[in-house]
């Protein structure tokens, strides 16, 4: 079965039904949610590219679960982590941009993700980049964070923020390892003997790393000058052994097979990207082309999830709101008119629904996107078979059938959304944050 995205408008919950069912019988699992920073489906993970030997543990865990070859986050990290946290496009929000528009987007106007599942019975906890959204994750439903205080704090720092108070170290720490070390803290004290065994946990855990302009890791050679391209495969291979610590830290605690371990990119790769398959693709981050907003997404949940898959299904960050949601068991607000569809029965080995489009919006632009074409703001129809290495420009006045029907069909989507009736951000807004 299939459920079209207009079928989603017309019920008036896009993803109606999608808490049915959930709290299977193998109960709440833990979820851990790792967001890279900067990292489109070019930036270098093996599973995802001709480049092998970088990322052995990302690698496992695509091979032990579920690896999604078209999911989709937004161009910049702003917008993307409103939808995160939202499950809602942006024209609802209002978060367009670094700026002005995610500054606009506030906890209180929103029932986001954390708050849905610490009600579902999670103990929630944030550990990274925060910068983009206002306020602390604490507002957001948030029990425990660490993040930085700063729009600098990237890596080598001497303060931070835990849990609202402003920690200054002697000398500068390498701020991924304050991260790592909180989230392990975090998921050991749900361990067998912990405070709070037997209670499901959610860690959203969105990393620095790979933002730009990145440095040495403690991992790195020291007294010795790295090239950009020798820097930023360090840091790839640094994060993928701390995603490799907290795999074998759940192994270590018997929670591996009760724990759902998500990782992704949060926008397009910045700067040139790897090749895959020895092609460039279309566009990266900032570009409303298929590279901006075209992520990894890889899905472990050990005896569960179907080792091996790979899901050519399209997918938006709208969509992990209502997974998550489905399953934690958590009743979505009727009221609230989320974007997402959940992949929940995806993980569980089943067959899902399936979207028929994807809605990208970022800055004042946007388009609709389905299995071959894209249709964007100025009416201007792309051909996306070749994705997403080139998606050429259909001629106005194409006679093409197939071509002509696809217009109709996602101009009928547009129509339907009207994203210029939502909230737009200003016009020509010269935001420094943007750049980021």
């Amino acid at each position: 079965m299939r459920l079209t995205g207009m079928g989603m408008l017309a019920a008036g919950m896009p993803g109606f039904g999608m808490a049915e069912g959930a709290a299977a019988s193998s109960g709440k699992p833990n979820i851990i949610f790792v967001l890279g920073d900067d990292m489109g489906i070019d930036c270098g993970i093996g599973c995802y590219s001709n480049r092998k030997g970088l990322t052995p543990n990302l690698d496992a865990l695509a091979a032990g679960g579920v690896r999604f070859e078209r999911c989709f986050a937004t161009p910049i990290c702003g917008p993307t982590r409103c939808l995160l946290m939202t499950g809602r496009y942006p024209f609802r929000t209002g978060g367009w941009d670094n700026g002005q528009g995610t500054a606009a987007v506030r906890p209180q106007n929103e029932y986001p993700m954390a708050r849905i599942l610490s009600e579902a019975g999670y103990d929630t906890c944030c550990v990274g980049k925060w910068r983009q959204m206002v306020q602390t994750p604490r507002e957001w439903g948030f029990d425990e964070y660490v993040m930085s205080p700063t729009a600098t704090g990237y890596y080598w720092e001497k303060k931070y923020t835990k849990n609202g108070k402003d920690i200054t170290e002697d000398k500068a720490v390498f701020f991924p390892d304050v991260c790592q070390d909180y989230a392990l803290e975090f998921i050991r004290r749900h361990g067998a003997g912990g405070s709070a065994a037997g209670k499901p946990f959610f860690l959203y855990y969105p990393t620095h790393l790979m933002h730009n302009k990145l440095a040495p890791t403690p991992d790195s050679k020291t007294g010795v000058k790295s090239n950009p391209g020798e820097v930023r495969a360090e840091n790839l291979i640094y994060l993928d052994k701390q995603i490799g610590a907290l795999a074998t830290e759940l192994d270590r605690l018997n929670l591996r097979e009760s724990t759902l371990i998500i990782f992704a990119g949060d926008n397009g790769t910045d700067r040139a990207g790897y090749t895959i398959n020895r092609r460039r693709i279309s566009g990266g981050k900032h570009t409303m082309l298929e590279g901006g907003a075209l992520v990894p997404c890889i899905v472990n949940w050990k005896g569960t999830a179907p080792a091996g898959s790979v899901v050519k299904d399209l997918v938006d960050f709208s969509d992990l709101l209502p997974t998550f949601a489905e399953l934690a068991g958590a009743k979505l607000p009727d009221k609230v008119p989320y974007d997402g569809l959940s992949f929940a029965p995806l993980l569980r080995g089943k067959k899902g629904v399936s979207r028929e489009w994807i809605f990208e919006g970022c800055d004042d632009k946007w388009y609709v996107r389905e299995d071959k074409w894209k249709l964007n703001n100025d009416g201007e129809l792309f051909d996306m078979k070749d994705a997403p290495f080139t998606e050429p420009l259909v001629p106005a006045d194409s006679k093409d059938p197939e071509a002509i029907a696809a217009r109709k069909r996602l101009q009928a989507v547009l129509d339907k959304l009207n994203p210029a009736a939502g909230k737009l951000p200003p016009r020509n807004s010269d935001n420094d944050d943007n750049k980021e």
